[in-house]
C-alpha cells in the first residue's frame, strides 16, 4: 500500500497527545475515506428522502442508490441475487435475526447448536437464548494449543443432532482464520446450517458465499470503511423464503386488513420501517473504495504487516502474543508481563499509538487463555511498517515505565 491510500483519510493527520496518530483498532471499527465521506454529504445535500414508496424525484433517486448498494454488496460476496442480501444495523441485528426466526422453526428440544469458544459475544448469545427457549444442546468444537480447530474435531463434535453451525470466518482475538468451505461440507451431511460470522472477515479477504456454500452470512459496514449502523445478512434464498420475518410495520408489507396481513417478497419482508439509506449509500462507496484497491492486494498488505508485527514484537523480553503464527489478518493480540492492558493501552494511548484492550467481547476465550483481558493491535490498509515501530517503541516506553513504577 503507498502514502497515497493513508492520505484518503482525514482521521489520520492528527495528532494525538503530541504525537501523530497511529490507528491500530481497525478490528473494532475502521477509520472512512474520503470517498465514503463525500458519498454521505451528496446524499444528505441532494438526494435526502424516504425510499421504495415516494414516486417524486428525490425518492426515486434515494431507492436507486439504496437498492444500487444492495447490488453492490451482491456482487461484492458473490450472492446469487439481490434477494439474498437483507440490510440490517450490522452483523450482531443479523446473527440475532437468524437466531430469532430461523432458529425457533428449526431447532427442538435435544438438538445441537456447534459452536466454538472463541465465538465473539454477539455469536454467542443469540445461540444461548434459543438453546434455552428450545431445549436445544449447545457444544463446542475444542480449540487445539495456538487457538485454531481441527477438522477431526469438528466431524467428532457434528452429529446428526446437529441442527446449527456457528462460528466466524476470523477470530477478531486469535486472528485464526476458520476453514469455513470445508465446516459447510461436514455440517450439510449431517442436515445441519452454518452461520458465518464475517464481521472480521469481509473487510479483509475475497469472500465468495457461494464457493464457501455458507447458508448465512453476516457483516458489519463499519469495520470495511462504510458507516456505522448499516450492515446485511446474506441467507441462501429457500431459506430466506421460509422464514418469517421479526420486525413488523412500514416498509415490509404487501397486504394489511384488520385481521390478517401478509409480507413483501425477498428481501423486503425483513427490512421493517424506514431503512439505514445513508448507511447504505455509503456502505456502496466503500465496496467501491475496496474494490478499487482490490481485496488480494488488502489481504496480503495486512499480512505482511501481521508478520513484521510479530517478528518487532517477539523480540520484547516479557511480552506475550497469542493465537497462531502466519497469521492471515492483521490481528495480534498480547500481554505485557503483568501489567494490566488497560494501563498498557493508557501509555500507549500518550504516545498517540490507539490499541484495544479488555476482553473484546470474548469473556469465554479470556478464561481458555487463563487471562482476564489482552491488548490488541489490529491493522488495516492504511496502516504501515512505520506504525509498527510506533507501537513497538511505546511498548518498550511502557515496560520501562512500569519496571520503574512496580520497582
Amino acid at each position: 500500500m503507498n502514502s497515497t491510500i493513508r492520505e484518503q483519510f482525514p482521521i489520520l493527520n492528527q495528532n494525538i497527545n503530541g504525537h501523530p496518530l497511529v490507528y491500530l483498532d481497525s478490528a473494532a471499527t475502521s477509520q472512512k475515506p474520503r470517498q465514503v465521506i463525500d458519498a454521505l454529504k451528496h446524499y444528505y445535500e441532494w438526494d435526502n428522502a424516504n425510499v421504495h414508496r415516494g414516486v417524486h424525484t428525490l425518492g426515486s433517486r434515494a431507492t436507486d442508490a439504496y437498492e444500487g448498494a444492495r447490488e453492490k454488496l451482491a456482487k461484492f460476496i458473490n450472492a446469487r441475487s439481490t434477494k439474498e442480501i437483507i440490510f440490517t444495523r450490522g452483523t450482531t441485528t443479523a446473527l440475532n435475526l437468524v437466531a430469532s426466526s430461523y432458529g425457533p422453526a428449526n431447532v427442538g428440544e435435544g438438538d445441537e447448536i456447534v459452536l466454538t469458544q472463541m465465538e465473539h459475544h454477539s455469536n454467542l448469545i443469540p445461540w444461548q437464548q434459543l438453546a434455552k427457549k428450545t431445549g436445544a444442546t449447545l457444544k463446542y468444537i475444542p480449540l487445539q494449543q495456538d487457538g485454531n480447530i481441527t477438522l477431526e474435531d469438528a466431524e467428532k463434535t457434528i452429529t446428526d443432532r446437529t441442527k446449527i453451525v456457528a462460528i466466524a470466518y476470523v477470530s477478531n482475538v486469535m486472528g485464526v482464520t476458520h476453514p469455513i468451505k470445508e465446516l459447510a461440507a461436514i455440517a450439510h451431511r449431517h442436515g445441519a446450517v452454518i452461520v458465518v460470522d464475517g464481521a472480521q472477515s469481509t473487510p479483509h479477504l475475497k469472500v465468495d458465499v457461494q464457493d464457501l456454500d455458507c447458508d448465512f452470512y453476516t457483516l458489519s459496514g463499519h469495520k470495511m470503511c462504510a458507516p456505522t449502523g448499516i450492515g446485511a445478512l446474506y441467507g441462501k434464498r429457500a431459506l430466506l423464503e421460509a422464514m418469517e420475518p421479526v420486525e413488523f410495520g412500514g416498509e415490509m408489507i404487501d397486504d394489511v386488513g384488520l385481521y390478517e396481513s401478509t409480507w413483501k417478497e425477498l428481501p423486503w419482508k425483513f427490512e421493517g420501517g424506514t431503512p439505514i439509506i445513508a448507511g447504505a449509500v455509503g456502505l456502496g462507496a466503500a465496496i467501491d473504495f475496496l474494490q478499487e484497491i482490490g481485496m488480494d492486494a488488502i489481504h496480503n498488505h495486512e499480512m505482511k504487516l501481521a508478520a513484521y508485527a510479530e517478528q518487532r514484537l517477539s523480540q520484547i523480553d516479557d511480552l506475550t502474543i497469542y493465537g497462531p503464527r502466519n497469521r492471515e489478518v492483521g490481528v495480534v493480540t498480547f500481554n505485557l508481563g503483568d501489567v494490566h492492558p488497560h494501563d498498557v493501552a493508557t501509555v500507549l494511548d500518550a504516545e498517540g499509538v490507539a490499541v484495544r484492550a479488555g476482553h473484546h467481547c470474548c469473556q469465554p476465550l479470556m478464561r481458555w487463555l487463563q487471562v482476564s483481558s489482552t491488548a490488541r493491535a489490529s491493522f488495516y490498509l492504511y496502516n504501515t511498517e512505520e506504525d509498527v515501530d510506533r507501537l513497538v517503541d511505546a511498548l518498550i516506553k511502557a515496560k520501562e515505565y512500569f519496571t520503574y513504577e512496580l520497582g
